[in-house]
C-alpha cells in the first residue's frame, strides 16, 4: 500500500469539501449544516492520522441516522444526495494511503453531479466545474506520487495547464452533445421525485406555514407581455383556492380538479397576452394571471379555474396564457359548490360565527353591504406585521377580536370564515400579488416573498368576486413587513437604492441562462437548426447529425492525443531529443530497454561514440534514479550537454 505524503492528502481532503460545497448549497438548511460540520468535524480530528474503526463505524451510523431523521424517513432526491454527502463528509477519517485518497476524489466527484438534479442554476454550474478541475489536478498530482517522482513533480500551474488540456480535449464532444443530441419530451424515467417539497405554493394552508416564503426574495416566476402590460393593482396571478375549513388548516378539495371549469361571461377588455417562465416547484400547480381563459397545452383546468400541469414541475417551464378580468365569474353556483363554500367546522371560533350572524339578521344589511362593513372594520382597526402572535385553537377569534394584527395568511383565513358565517359563499384564494419590472430585460419579475392569500365571495348575479382584505389595510398602519415597497418594487431593492440596477443586470444574466441552457428543448433545437438552413430535421436525420458530429469530436480527440503532451521536465525532454537523433542512424531505443543497456549497445555498434554517450547515459540516470547522485543539482549543466551532444555519421 502507497503511503501517502501530507500534502497530497490535504490536496484531496479540501478537493472533496469542493466537491461537496455545490451539494450543501442546495440541501435543506438543517441538514446542509449538520453535514458541514460533520466534514469539518472529520478532517480536524483526522487530520494527522486516520480515527480508529470503532469510531468510523459510528460516525457514519449517526450521520445517515441524522440524515433520515432530519429528512423524515422520506426516500427521495434530496434524501439519497444527502446520504451522498454524508458519505463524502466522512471519508476523510480512512484517508491516509494513495488508494483511499483517489476513492476520496472519485467517490466525491459523484456530488457536483447529484447537485444537478436538484438545480442547474449558474452558480451550481460554476462550482460544478471548479471541483471537477481541482480533481482532476489532484488526481494528476496522485499518478505523480504512485510513479514515485516526488522529487519532479510538476508545480501547480503545471498541474494547472494539464488539466485544461484535459477539458479543451472533451470540450467538442460536450458541445455536439448539447446542440445535437435529440431531446426528450418527458423527463427520463426511473429519477425519483425530491422527498423534501421546495417552497412553493401548496393545496394547503395553516397558521404560520408562510413565514418561509414571505421572507423568500428567490424569483418565483417571471412573465412577459405581448404589448401593454395590466396595473399592478391588477397582477393576482392565481393559485390554488381553497375550500375546506378544518379549524386549522385550509385544503383544496382533490375532486374539484376533475370538475369542468365554471363559465365565465362575458369578459370585458382588455386581454392579456404573456409567456409565463415559472421556477421548479415540484408540484403541479401553475399560476395565471386573474382570470385565465385558454389553456396551453399539456395542462387542465379545475372548476375554480386552477390550472395544472400534467406532469410536476420538476424543471424550468414555459407557459403561454390569455386572461382578462372577469364581468361574470359563475354566475350559477350548483348546490354542492355552495355547501362546500358555506362549510365551517363545528365549535371553532365562536365569536366570529356569532358575528356573521348578526350581521345576516341586521336588516337592510344584502351580501354586499356585509362584504363592505367587514372590510372597514378590517381598515379601521388592524394593522399589517410579519410576527403576530401564536395562536390557538380559536385562531380566527383571536385574530378578529384579539392581538388584530397578521399578514395576508390571517387576513383573508378570518375574512372568508365571518363571510361564510354570515351566509355569503366565500374560499380563499392563493398565489402572487405584483411583480417588479425589470428594465433591461423589459420583463416581470414575481418573487416568492409576493406570495400573497385573497378571499373571493359569491355574489348574486356577479358570481364569484375578489376581494382582498389584506388590502383594505391603511398604508400608515402597516409595519414591520416585506410589503411596505415601492410602487411595483420590492424590499429587496429598496434596499439597494442606487446599485438596483446591477440587480436588474443580475436577474436578467439569470433569465438569459434559463432561456439559452434550461430552455434548450426540442422546440428549440428544432428553431436553431433551422436558423442554419436545415428544415424538417426529423430525429433520424438528427441522430445521424448527432453521431456524425460525436466522431468528427473523437477525431479531433485523438489527434491532439497522438501528439502527445510536451514533455515537462526539461531534462527528460533533452533525453529524449538526444535518443531522436540516434534513431536517425538507425539505433533507436526500444521501449522497454533501460538507458544504460541501450548505451551500451550504441556503444559496441559504434565506437567512436562510447566515451561521450556512456558518460552522459550515466550522469543521466544518477540524476534520475539515483537517491543521492553528486551530479542531480546540477540540472543546467546535464540539460546543456544533453542538447549538444551531436552523434556524427559514419565515413565512407
Amino acid at each position: 500500500m502507497v503511503e501517502l505524503d501530507p500534502a497530497s492528502r490535504h490536496a484531496a481532503v479540501l478537493t472533496g469539501g469542493a466537491c461537496l460545497l455545490p451539494l450543501l448549497l442546495q440541501l435543506p438548511l438543517p441538514i446542509a449544516v449538520l453535514l458541514a460540520l460533520t466534514a469539518v468535524a472529520t478532517a480536524s480530528l483526522s487530520w494527522r492520522r486516520p480515527l480508529p474503526q470503532w469510531a468510523r463505524i459510528m460516525l457514519a451510523i449517526a450521520a445517515i441516522a441524522a440524515v433520515l431523521g432530519l429528512s423524515g424517513f422520506r426516500l427521495g432526491r434530496d434524501t439519497g444526495s444527502a446520504l451522498l454527502a454524508a458519505m463524502i463528509a466522512i471519508k476523510p477519517a480512512e484517508t491516509f494511503a494513495l488508494r483511499d485518497a483517489r476513492s476520496l476524489v472519485g467517490f466525491a466527484l459523484f456530488a457536483p453531479f447529484a447537485t444537478f438534479l436538484l438545480d442547474q442554476g449558474p452558480l451550481t454550474l460554476a462550482l460544478g466545474l471548479v471541483a471537477a478541475l481541482l480533481a482532476l489536478a489532484v488526481l494528476q498530482r496522485l499518478a505523480e506520487v504512485e510513479s514515485g517522482d516526488v522529487p519532479r513533480r510538476a508545480s501547480p500551474w503545471q498541474h494547472a495547464r494539464g488539466t485544461g488540456r484535459l477539458v479543451a480535449l472533451g470540450l467538442p464532444l460536450a458541445l455536439a452533445v448539447f446542440w445535437l443530441f435529440p431531446r426528450l419530451g418527458s423527463p427520463l424515467w426511473g429519477v425519483p421525485d425530491r422527498a423534501l417539497a421546495r417552497p412553493g405554493l401548496s393545496d394547503e394552508m395553516r397558521p404560520g406555514d408562510w413565514l418561509d416564503l414571505l421572507t423568500d426574495e428567490r424569483a418565483a416566476l417571471r412573465v412577459q407581455f405581448s404589448g401593454p402590460a395590466p396595473p399592478t393593482t391588477e397582477m393576482y396571478w392565481r393559485g390554488p383556492v381553497l375550500w375546506h375549513f378544518d379549524g386549522i388548516t385550509w385544503r383544496s378539495p382533490w375532486w374539484l380538479r376533475r370538475t369542468e371549469p365554471a363559465p365565465v361571461d362575458p369578459v370585458r377588455a382588455p386581454r392579456w397576452d404573456y409567456e409565463i417562465e415559472i421556477e421548479p416547484t415540484d408540484r403541479r400547480q401553475l399560476v395565471a394571471l386573474d382570470l385565465p381563459l385558454e389553456l396551453p397545452p399539456g395542462t387542465s383546468m379545475s372548476v375554480d379555474r386552477v390550472v395544472y400541469a400534467a406532469r410536476p414541475l420538476s424543471s424550468l417551464t414555459r407557459w403561454r396564457f390569455r386572461s382578462a378580468p372577469p364581468e361574470r365569474f359563475q354566475p350559477q353556483l350548483p348546490a354542492e359548490l355552495r355547501q362546500l363554500a358555506l362549510q365551517l367546522p363545528a365549535g371553532f371560533n365562536p365569536r366570529t360565527v356569532a358575528l356573521g350572524r348578526q350581521w345576516r339578521r341586521e336588516s337592510g344589511l344584502d351580501d354586499a353591504a356585509i362584504v363592505q362593513r367587514a372590510l372597514t372594520w378590517i381598515r379601521t382597526d388592524f394593522a399589517y406585521t410579519l410576527n403576530p402572535p401564536p395562536s390557538g385553537r380559536e385562531s380566527i377569534d383571536a385574530f378578529l377580536f384579539g392581538y388584530q394584527a397578521g399578514y395576508c395568511e390571517h387576513f383573508s383565513s378570518a375574512f372568508v370564515v365571518l363571510m361564510r358565517a354570515a351566509g355569503i359563499p366565500a374560499r380563499v384564494v392563493t398565489g402572487y400579488a405584483g411583480g417588479y419590472r425589470n428594465q433591461i430585460g423589459d420583463y416581470w419579475l414575481v418573487r416568492r416573498s409576493d406570495a400573497h392569500a385573497w378571499a373571493e365571495v359569491w355574489l348574486p348575479a356577479q358570481g364569484w368576486a375578489r376581494v382582498d382584505p389584506t388590502a383594505a389595510v391603511a398604508p400608515e398602519r402597516i409595519y414591520d413587513t416585506l410589503a411596505d415597497r415601492p410602487s411595483g418594487g420590492g424590499g429587496l431593492l429598496e434596499g439597494f437604492g442606487a446599485s438596483a440596477p446591477l440587480y436588474d443586470v443580475g436577474d436578467w444574466m439569470r433569465r438569459g441562462w434559463n432561456d439559452f441552457v434550461l430552455g434548450f428543448n426540442a422546440q428549440r433545437q428544432d428553431r436553431m437548426l433551422r436558423s442554419v438552413g436545415i428544415e424538417q430535421l426529423g430525429a433520424a436525420r438528427l441522430g445521424l447529425m448527432f453521431a456524425a458530429a460525436c466522431a468528427l469530436a473523437l477525431l479531433v480527440m485523438l489527434w491532439f492525443s497522438a501528439r502527445g503532451p510536451r514533455e515537462v521536465d526539461p531534462v527528460l525532454r533533452a533525453w529524449h531529443r538526444l535518443c531522436a537523433r540516434y534513431e536517425a542512424l538507425g539505433l533507436a531505443r526500444e521501449p522497454h530497454e533501460p538507458a544504460q543497456d541501450w548505451a551500451a549497445r550504441v556503444a559496441k555498434a559504434r565506437p567512436d561514440l562510447a566515451a561521450p554517450l556512456l558518460a552522459l547515459t550515466r550522469r543521466f540516470t544518477d540524476w534520475r534514479y539515483a537517491p543521492g547522485g553528486s551530479d542531480r543539482g546540477d540540472r543546467q549543466a546535464l540539460v546543456r550537454d544533453l542538447r549538444a551532444h551531436r552523434p556524427p555519421r559514419r565515413n565512407r
